[in-house]
């Protein structure tokens, strides 16, 4: 206390031991980190199989317990949050159709167009080995918006076809019958072969250098661009041929019900 010098072995037993590189607290408690880095295989997965292992093999004593954070807290998080994000999405698109068409069919025919045109990104994601990560989910959510718009298109030149057709009806003093709801079928789905083909050629020309890129942000952006590549693909198929067959069958069936009645 009056400031003599006192030699540090009269205070401590200094020893040279192996310990912790440093000491760190967290909630109040000392932490210890293991950093693992992943390669070759989705995160979620692997800490999956990891959890697994750890509660088999390892008994942890009273007042020690394991969290697994990092990234994959992160994805946590952004799981939680596509949980709001994609049925927000999909029934605001049921929504925005809804007040287009004013009728549940038209909107329900253009709903079933979106697992289709999900169903060529999904294709393309596995051919190129991608994990599901949250940028490939914003890649499919604009993906099911540029579905449902094509398919809005499609429906809206089938319609202009079959009230077309039924006016012409109308003036040969005729109702109109099966056979000319195929032939307008026909004339709209043909109408919209060049829009659609414009349509997929321009969105792919500006998606393909995005995602053959490399660079700085590379990785994500393609996992954003691969998706709407791959289901430009199959929604260009489901536009020309799914929606028409739908539509035609429904039509149809309206028409066998109304001669019925």
């Amino acid at each position: 206390m009056d400031g003599a010098m006192i030699p540090l072995g009269q205070l401590a037993r200094v020893v040279v031991a192996k310990g912790a590189p440093s000491i760190r607290t967290e909630n109040a408690l000392l932490s210890a980190y293991i950093y693992v880095d992943i390669r070759d295989r989705d995160l979620g997965g692997y800490v999956a199989d990891a959890k697994k292992a750890v509660a088999e093999q390892v008994k942890f004593p009273p007042g020690y317990y394991v969290t697994w954070s990092g990234q994959f807290e992160y994805m946590e998080r952004a799981i939680e949050k596509m949980k709001i994000v994609i049925p927000v999405t999909l029934l605001s698109i049921f929504l925005l159709l809804y007040l287009n068409f004013k009728r549940l069919t038209e909107t329900l025919i253009v709903m079933l167009s979106v697992p289709f045109a999900l169903v060529g990104g999904v294709w393309l994601m596995w051919l190129l080995d991608y994990n599901l990560s949250v940028a490939v989910v914003v890649g499919f959510i604009a993906l099911a918006g540029v579905a449902a718009e094509t398919g809005v298109i499609m429906l809206i030149y089938l319609d202009h076809a079959w009230e077309a057709v039924k006016a012409k009806c109308r003036e040969a003093g005729r109702t109109a019958n099966v056979d000319d709801l195929y032939a307008a079928v026909m004339e709209g789905a043909v109408e919209r072969v060049r829009p659609k083909m414009m349509t997929v050629v321009a969105i792919m020309a500006g998606l393909l250098p995005i995602m053959w890129g490399t660079g700085t942000g590379s990785e994500v952006m393609s996992r954003i661009a691969a998706p709407m590549v791959g289901g430009m693909i199959s929604s260009t198929v489901l536009t020309l041929a799914v929606i028409p067959a739908i539509y035609a069958l429904v039509k149809q069936w309206s028409l066998k019900r109304g001669s019925e009645q």
